[in-house]
C-alpha cells in the first residue's frame, strides 16, 4: 500500500437510480432532513444512445451528497436501474449523533415505517437504524458508542486491521467485537 498517496478528501456523492424522484425527495428531504441542493435535467450520449434524465442531490453535513437519477424513458430506467433487493449487507451508512438518530426514527415511525422496512441493530460499538427508502435501497443511520470509539481503541483497530483480516482469511473466525 502506498502510504505516501494523498487519499480523497471526502465523499463527493454516491448515486443511485430512483423509481420516483418525488417519493425519493419526500423521504430524504422531509423525513430524513437532507436538503435538496441541486437538480440537473440533462440529455447525454450514453452507451450508444441519447438518454434524458433528471439527477438530484441531497446534501449531507460535510457537503457530500446522496444523488438519484430518474430516466425519461422506461427502457432506460430498466437498463440503468435494476430493482434493488433490500439487504443489510448492501446499504449506505450515514453517521449521526444520538439526537439525530432519535429524530429520524421518530419521524419515520410517525410516517408509518415499521418492521420489516425499518429496524434497529445494536452492534455494541454502534447502534444502527436501518430503513428501506422508496427505491428499495437500505439506508443505515449509525450512532457510534462513545465507549467503543475512544482514540486508544481507534488506534488499536487501525494498527491491527490487516492482521485481523489475515487471521479471518486464514480460517480463524473468532469474534473480536468485545462490545457485545
Amino acid at each position: 500500500m502506498n502510504t505516501q498517496a494523498k487519499p480523497p478528501s471526502r465523499l463527493h456523492h454516491t448515486a443511485y437510480v430512483s423509481r420516483d424522484l418525488e417519493a425519493t425527495r419526500r423521504f430524504y428531504e422531509d423525513l430524513i432532513g437532507l436538503p435538496l441542493v441541486a437538480t440537473w435535467c440533462e440529455s447525454d450520449e450514453l452507451f450508444g444512445a441519447v438518454r434524458t434524465y433528471c439527477h438530484t442531490f441531497f446534501e449531507l453535513g460535510d457537503g457530500s451528497a446522496l444523488a438519484f437519477f430518474q430516466f425519461e424513458k422506461p427502457e432506460d430506467q430498466k437498463l440503468f436501474g435494476p430493482e434493488l433487493t433490500p439487504s443489510p449487507f448492501r446499504h449506505i451508512a450515514l453517521n449521526v449523533d444520538r439526537e439525530t438518530q432519535n429524530g429520524i426514527e421518530q419521524r419515520l415511525r410517525a410516517a408509518g415505517y415499521s418492521e420489516p422496512g425499518m429496524y434497529v441493530l445494536e452492534h455494541g460499538y454502534c447502534r444502527s437504524l436501518y430503513v428501506e427508502d422508496p427505491n428499495g435501497m437500505l439506508v443505515e443511520f449509525t450512532y457510534d458508542s462513545p465507549e467503543a470509539m475512544t482514540p486508544e481503541i481507534t488506534r488499536t483497530r487501525r494498527a491491527n486491521a490487516r492482521r485481523e483480516l489475515a487471521r479471518w482469511l486464514a480460517g480463524d473466525v473468532t469474534s473480536n467485537n468485545v462490545f457485545r
